[in-house]
């Protein structure tokens, strides 16, 4: 009881009001996540504008993704070792800097170097964010209904990306899809230093800089071989991977024998670390599965422009706000664990209905139970699996924690993406070539795509059962010592 009433001293410290505080953090976050949705609907325009083909354009996207995946687990370290406000509001001034160069550029080249400042940046934020919130809520209940917050903000970046997308590109240019980051941008940079006080003075320890260059040329270099698969030559793909798996094992090696290590692997000592992890990279996979795959399916086979789409999938968006929202409540009475399970194996049924969509399916008939029902699990398990993720780590351990979820949501994601894409086309092409038509060939491979997000959340929920059983209850009681160290 006294170590929880100590953890609440500290937390009402940092901050008179750590509610209105988590709303700063969490629109930081929606910018992130906006940023990541809203560019797809604007970039047929990008391309029309700057006279780009295909394959160029999605260098827009793999600039913001590369860093961002790359450089997570640096950024969460480096607010352990700076200070958590400090980096969060660096982030947060490098996004608008990005955001306002994206949004004045002319050219490819401008664009790309624009974008490659916003993921930098928001590889500095969205970690950093991450353990302001963990710092600020330190009692269980309150944790799990702040991640609740975080989690509807997310879901709320997400949806709102598609939407926005098509009404800012439609009315304004696409330029207004980077601006609309500035003046929210702002807004946190002035709010957050009057609600979260300034950063403890940090311990005078080396940093481990060998260790720093070795994580993020491997993250960068395993991240760009699977982003850029469709944009660089195959031998350069492998070379890539293969590249990014030397520097990641010579890491490990690197930290085993550093004083004071980037990573300290006694944090996967603490079975829910390691759990909430694994179960995050599936997670990745299976939403980046369902987002690209609806999106697609939408417009390809059902013919829907860019703003209906964004509109069909409103019930998917509210759903998974709502499912944020209320499993905090379940998180606090069966377990976070048991309440993660659930939601996955929720997620997965949803996406399996999906799945027997036809090739002229209705939205209401065929779309709308299902993305209700996967929504409801999407939002239920990005919440519990972060809240797992975070569970029991030392306060000098929680922006490295906040790093490495997002480091394996953003891996998990660029794995999925890669293998569903692979999977979807070689089923698209056996239809074809046993002569169904294009309509039916497609939504086939959409339809093998929504399986495999489906297994790909199956595999999440089963390493949440099976992992380090035996362990837990021992490393947790650890982990809680640790934490109040």
């Amino acid at each position: 009881m006294s170590k929880v009433k100590h953890q609440q001293t500290i937390s009402n410290e940092r901050s008179s009001n750590r509610w209105l505080a988590l709303i700063f953090l969490a629109l930081a976050q929606f910018l992130v996540v906006l940023d990541s949705s809203i560019i797809n609907i604007a970039l047929p325009s990008i391309g029309e504008d700057l006279l780009l083909g295909t394959d160029t354009l999605s260098w827009v996207i793999t600039a913001f993704i590369v860093p961002f995946g790359g450089l997570l687990l640096l950024g969460g370290r480096l607010a352990d070792r700076f200070g958590h406000r400090t980096i969060f509001m660096l982030g947060v001034i490098g996004f608008i800097l990005g955001s306002a160069l994206a949004s004045l550029s002319n050219s490819i080249e401008f664009l790309l170097a624009a974008r490659t400042i916003q993921g930098i940046s928001a590889a500095f934020l969205a970690p950093s964010a991450l353990a302001l919130v963990t710092v600020l809520f330190t009692e269980p209940s309150e944790r799990a209904k702040a991640l609740g917050l975080w989690g509807i903000v997310a879901g709320l970046g997400s949806g709102a990306g598609v939407l926005l997308g098509g009404i800012l590109t439609s009315m304004f240019g696409w330029t207004a899809i980077f601006f609309i980051n500035i003046p929210v941008g702002v807004l946190v940079v002035i709010a957050l230093p009057m609600l979260v006080t300034k950063d403890t003075k940090a311990q005078n320890k080396k940093t481990d800089v060998l260790g720093a260059v070795t994580v993020t040329a491997g993250l960068v270099s395993l991240v760009t071989s699977l982003t850029a698969a469709n944009q660089v030559h195959i031998m350069t793909t492998v070379t890539l991977f293969v590249l990014g798996i030397v520097l990641l094992v010579s890491f490990i090696f690197i930290e085993k024998k550093a004083k004071e290590p980037l990573v300290p692997f006694s944090i996967f000592r603490n079975p829910s670390v390691v759990k909430g992890n694994l179960s995050m990279l599936f997670i990745g996979g299976a939403m980046i599965g369902l987002f690209f795959g609806l999106s697609v399916y939408m417009q390809m086979v059902l013919e829907y422009d860019a703003l209906t789409t964004g509109l069909t999938q409103l019930p998917l968006v509210v759903a998974l706000m709502l499912g944020a929202g209320i499993v905090p409540e379940f998180m606090n009475r069966v377990g976070t664990e048991r309440t993660l399970v659930f939601t996955l194996f929720l997620f997965a049924a949803g996406l399996v209905w999906l799945s027997f969509a036809p090739s002229d399916a209705s939205f209401v008939s065929h779309l709308l139970g299902p993305t209700i029902v996967l929504g409801a699990g999407a939002g239920g398990a990005l919440v519990s699996s972060t809240a797992l993720a975070v569970s029991g780590v030392a306060k000098r351990e929680e922006g490295l924690a906040g790093g490495l979820m997002n480091s394996s949501q953003q891996i998990g994601g660029a794995f999925g993406i890669t293998i569903l894409v692979i999977v979807s086309a070689m089923r698209t092409d056996a239809l074809t070539s046993a002569n169904f038509d294009m309509a039916d060939a497609l939504t086939g491979g959409f339809s093998w795509v929504f399986r495999g997000a489906a297994i790909f959340a199956i595999i999440s929920a089963l390493l949440v059962i099976f992992v380090q059983r035996k362990k837990v209850n021992t490393t947790v009681k650890q982990g809680s010592l640790n934490q109040s160290r």
